[in-house]
């Protein structure tokens, strides 16, 4: 309490918690990752533990074996889901996406370059 006057203790309240510190994309994705396997971890240990009903759940899935083989260690996503995926959110869609952007500048290129023609003459 000596180190610190009254006023500045009262004026750091007032302004309130610092926002947090935003990801980059690299963090995000790690994060993303290491948070989805650990959920996935709790979600087999909690399947395999006694207060589990398994009988129930199976009988409510469209998929036993599916489960049965996530719950065994599988992966929880299949092959065609991966590829389906990566078509819809990774690299082939971003190269479209900047394909696209690419396009957008070029023809701002010219809108100014037709304005600048007809100004000048």
């Amino acid at each position: 309490n000596w180190c610190f006057p009254p006023g500045r203790r009262v004026q750091s309240s007032k302004l309130g918690p610092t926002p947090p510190r935003l990801l980059t994309e690299e963090e995000f994705q790690l994060q993303g990752e290491v948070e989805t396997q650990k959920a996935l971890a709790e979600l087999r240990s909690f399947c395999q533990s006694p207060e589990f009903s398994a009988w129930t759940t199976v009988s409510r899935i469209q998929s036993p074996k599916r489960f049965a083989d996530f719950v065994g260690g599988a992966c929880h996503v299949t092959p065609n889901e991966v590829s389906a995926h990566e078509r819809e959110f990774g690299l082939e869609s971003l190269s479209i996406d900047e394909e696209l952007f690419e396009e957008d500048d070029d023809d701002d290129d010219e809108e100014e370059e037709n304005i600048s023609d007809s100004s000048g003459g």
